[in-house]
């Protein structure tokens, strides 16, 4: 049972970033330090705007 990949726009600098739909730790963007995503034990609470499923085949 895998999970999926989302890129994911900061809302405070614009960067999209792609974070992993069951993180197991804080994601925080690449660019200004602000926290994209939390875990909660299973699907990662993403925080900020979701732009776009990415899917790998």
């Amino acid at each position: 049972m895998a999970g999926n990949f989302y890129s994911v726009r900061c809302s405070d600098c614009e960067n999209e970033q792609t974070v992993f739909g069951k993180a197991s730790t804080e994601v925080a963007c690449a660019v200004c330090g602000t926290t994209l995503a939390r875990p909660t034990g299973g699907k990662a609470e993403i925080e900020h705007e979701i732009v776009e499923t990415v899917e790998s085949r």
